[in-house]
């Protein structure tokens, strides 16, 4: 049910990206093109990797995630970018089963923490992760440096 990604599924995984910009009202943020996807996933010491979930042969959903740092534990953790099934396919144990590849990789190397983020408004996937045992960092903030703030703080206005 659960496989590491191969370069043959950066199709499907770029159209679940946008379905799942779609759920979350973001359309109009995706830019990510396959060529991209394909490096960012392949390259010989990839920035990023993906599991997919598979019914029947028929990809079903997927996790994207990279590698973080704790200064604190002094150690590696999964940061969760992206999780996503497709909507006919909630429900069947595809989530779960991708959560726990995550959570075995932290296991098998000795790392110490998964972590995402969820939109505030999302309660289904809450309400999901919660089920899982997870815990809600609220004395935490996240922030974001984008596009023209980005470009204005680095020096550069072009």
């Amino acid at each position: 049910m659960i496989r590491t990604a191969k370069p043959a599924d950066v199709p499907e995984i770029l159209s679940m990206i946008h379905e799942l910009a779609d759920y979350e009202k973001a359309a109009h943020e995706v830019r990510v093109t396959e060529e991209q996807l394909r490096d960012t996933l392949f390259r010989d010491h990839p920035a990023a990797f993906a599991h997919i979930a598979e019914q029947d042969g028929e990809v079903v959903g997927f996790a994207l995630w990279f590698l973080t740092f704790s200064t604190w534990r002094g150690v590696h953790g999964v940061y969760l970018e992206d999780l996503y099934v497709r909507p006919q396919h909630r429900g069947g144990g595809h989530g779960v089963a991708l959560m726990r590849r995550l959570a075995e990789i932290c296991a098998e190397r000795g790392y110490q923490r998964l972590e995402w983020s969820v939109l505030d408004w999302n309660e289904p996937s809450i309400r999901f992760y919660e089920k899982l045992g997870a815990v809600d960092q609220d004395d935490w903030r996240r922030y974001r440096l984008t596009d023209e703030p980005l470009l204005r703080l680095a020096g550069r206005r072009d």
